[in-house]
Order: structure tokens, then sequence, then C-alpha cells
């Protein structure tokens, strides 16, 4: 599904990835760990098409596209979704308005005709009840006022109703408590299928309970340094990542 070679990235002028190989598989689940700094975020921004990064070296396909030369948008319709570390608000557009334009969006791209008020509706509500999101919520604009769970539970609906082929969540488990995170990783793990994939980027194994990956890899530098089964991240979590980083160099 997703294939990273060699991928060099900098930003002012900056190399901050430094040559990243990743290749991912429908139906499995990656997650990344690594110290502050280490590039996830901007490996996350790099595949989504943020154009505060310019990508100097490597190649990225994405269900068999070069993956590069699609704009964000085309990379969205195709099924790539990015759960952001800070979710930003929209003020003056409501959540509902927000998420129909997106689905029949898709839709359209896909071939299908839009869905009907009363089909959409029916959706939102049974998407929003995998994160517990209240209607209320889904009636205000973008994440305006939300709290820090409520964002993070919003972004999750948002992936539950555009369906990607690919989830990368950037750091979805910061700022969240311990009811907030169960409720957000449980939504994920149940949108998981054979047919899609996730690649969860978290500086923590708790979030790793509830959604189990089939890899772990660490990130340090700008490179994964090494990859391994989920009993990587407990061994993380109990003597952290200096041990792994000496090694390497």
């Amino acid at each position: 599904m997703l294939s990273v070679k060699n991928l060099h990235a900098n930003v002012g002028g900056k190399e901050i990835l430094r040559g990243i190989n990743l290749e991912v598989r429908a139906g499995e689940v990656h997650a990344i760990m690594g110290p502050n700094g280490s590039g996830k975020s901007t490996l996350a921004s790099v595949l989504a098409g943020n154009e505060k990064f310019e990508v100097t070296e490597g190649e990225v396909t994405f269900c068999g596209q070069n993956l590069l030369e699609m704009s964000i948008e085309e990379r969205a319709r195709e099924g790539l979704f990015l759960g952001f570390q800070y979710p930003v608000e929209i003020p003056g557009v409501t959540m509902s308005n927000f998420m129909k334009m997106a689905v029949n969006e898709q839709r359209k791209h896909r071939g299908l005709e839009p869905l009907t008020a009363g089909e959409f509706l029916k959706m939102m509500r049974e998407k929003s009840a995998v994160v517990e999101l209240s209607s209320k919520l889904t009636s205000r604009s973008v994440n305006e006022g939300f709290s820090g769970g409520e964002k993070k539970k919003n972004e999750i609906f948002q992936m539950a109703m555009l369906d990607p082929k690919l989830a990368i969540l950037d750091e979805t488990d910061s700022g969240l408590d311990i009811d907030a995170l169960r409720i957000v990783a449980t939504g994920v793990t149940k949108l998981h299928t054979a047919e899609n994939a996730t690649v969860v980027i978290t500086h923590y194994q708790r979030l790793l309970d509830y959604i189990v990956p089939d890899y772990v890899h660490v990130l340090s530098t700008g490179r994964i340094i090494h990859s391994g089964d989920k009993s990587l991240a407990l061994k993380l979590e109990a003597e952290g990542y200096d041990w792994l980083i000496n090694d390497y160099q």
C-alpha cells in the first residue's frame, strides 16, 4: 500500500529526514516512536503533502501511484488521512457541513452518487457513536471551543466518516486523560480492517495497549534505526531510547 524508499526532506534548508525506508501493507498497523526532534511529525507532514517541507531525494508510492506528485487534495481523495497532533479550529464552518462536503467530494472521486440529507445524517450518527462524540458538537463550528479530548475524538470521527485506505495518526494520544485515550484508541481499532492500514506516531506505549501494532519502528535523527514487534514498545517504555541510539551511533 505505502512504500517509502530513501526519503530525504528538509525545512528552511535544514535536513530533517535523512533516508527513511518504510513498507506498509493493507491490514497492518505500524507504530513510529522516537525522541523529540527525531522527525516523526515531519514524516507525517511530508506524506500528507505539507508544502512547508521540501523533498530532496527518494520516492514514495501509495497504492501504486507516485505520492510525491499528488496535491494534498489528491492524496486525500485517494484515501490518505492525517490525524493532527494539534487539530485546528475552523470558525464559521459547522462540522456537519464540513463533513458533508468532504464525504461527497470523496464519493464523487470514487464514481458514487452524493449522499442524501437523510443518508448523511444516519451516517453521522453511526460514526459519531464510534468515538462517543456528542451530537451537540457536530452542529458546532469545526473544533471551535472543543476541549483537547473532544478535538482528538473529532479527528477519529472524521476518519470514520472518510474511511481512508491509510490513516496516519500524529500523536493522537497527546493531552488525553485515561478515559479519552481509551475511547479514541478503541475507535481507531474498530475502524481497522484487512483492507486498510494505520500508522500511529506516539511517544508512549500506553496507546499501544489499545492499538496493538504489528510493527514498531524507532526514528532517530531522521532515520529508522530499529524495527521490531509490539514487545519493542514495552522495552522502550522501560529503558528509554539511549541503548538503541548509542548502538546505532
